[in-house]
């Protein structure tokens, strides 16, 4: 074990896209767990786009952050140290260990592990909060029928690859959009969509309608903005739509203008806001499901992973810029000490 707790820190909110300078960096000694406490180590963090909202200290997020805070985020961690009932040593958990090398925890949120179900480091992407975002947005606000075309932004991140994959196993027609050639071709071959769109690729809500022939039924946005609006001009009789992020207005300093919603209307179609931390009892319905296909082949993940948890601000500057391919994470230790 280190001597030292290497800490990366909030220094300060972005002005529009964050930049390195944003976060410092520091050590502490290492704490000892006290009673009914325990120590971990800190294997992967999760870089997720909410972060960027934290940072400035959005009404919408629990945390809050001062200069000089580590910064928070989900971790998959190992116990080191125990002086809880419930946690041994070797132990594999979900945790929020934030930004750092080693935390202390008493177990509250705290999620155990099982490596022989599927890697680690999916608690964090598909087998973790996005993926339960992506299922229960799915499976429970969108409801996808056999046969509907189901449109996915961001579609091959973990909350859009899971929702364009659980529609995919309920037999939907599933479109994907994404921000590059590589990754709509990654959308098509290896998670089974029939069609992706780049929206770099010029008229967006052309190439939609002519992927999209007979209409959008349910559109899963992680986007917002033109993305969106793109999208409600393809709107089928009754389409529904899932909003889960707006990823393009995280980094500004005031919203974007909205859509024009008119064809909203006009399409008799539903609108649903998902938050996922209204479908955490459902955590273990998904991670049933999800595990088994992955392990019968039939559900893929990417991950795109930054080593050492100094690389940090860098890799969340990337992932903000859409520059990332797959689930964000940095390994900031062995998975087995």
């Amino acid at each position: 074990m280190a001597d030292r707790n290497q800490r990366i820190t909030f220094a300060r909110s972005p002005k529009g896209l964050p930049v390195p300078e944003d976060f410092g960096a520091d050590e502490t000694p290492i704490p000892t767990p006290g009673p009914g406490q325990f120590l971990s180590r800190t294997v992967y963090l999760s870089l997720d786009p909410y972060y960027r909202n934290v940072m400035k200290n959005s009404p919408i997020y629990a945390d809050r952050l001062a200069p000089g805070d580590v910064m928070v985020g989900e971790t998959v961690a190992q116990v080191v140290e125990s002086r809880h009932a419930d946690y041994a040593p070797g132990d594999y958990i979900a945790v929020r260990n934030g930004w750092q090398q080693y935390a202390l925890s008493s177990g509250q949120g705290v999620r155990r592990l099982d490596p022989l179900i599927a890697p680690v480091s999916t608690a964090l992407g598909v087998l973790g909060m996005p993926g339960l975002t992506g299922w229960a947005g799915t499976v429970h606000l969108g409801q996808p029928l056999p046969g509907e075309t189901v449109v996915v932004s961001a579609c091959t991140g973990p909350v859009g690859s899971t929702a364009g994959q659980v529609a995919r196993h309920m037999g939907a027609r599933v479109v994907g959009i994404a921000g590059s050639a590589e990754k709509c071709d990654y959308a098509v071959r290896e998670l089974g969509f029939t069609a992706c769109v780049n929206h770099k690729d010029g008229d967006l809500a052309a190439a939609l309608k002519a992927a999209c022939p007979r209409g959008i039924d349910l559109y899963f946005d992680n986007v917002g903005g033109a993305t969106l609006q793109a999208v409600i001009a393809n709107l089928a009789m009754g389409a529904r739509i899932v909003l889960c992020g707006m990823i393009e207005a995280y980094s500004m300093d005031s919203p974007p203008p909205g859509p024009w919603l008119g064809p909203v209307v006009g399409a008799r179609a539903t609108m649903k806001g998902l938050v996922v931390y209204d479908h955490m009892h459902r955590m273990a319905e998904m991670e049933r499901v999800v595990s088994g296909w992955i392990r019968e082949g039939s559900f893929r993940y990417r991950e795109d992973v930054a080593e050492g948890l100094a690389s940090a601000p860098a890799a969340f500057c990337t992932l903000m810029r859409g520059q990332n391919f797959g689930k964000a994470l940095v390994r900031v230790g062995p998975e087995r000490a």
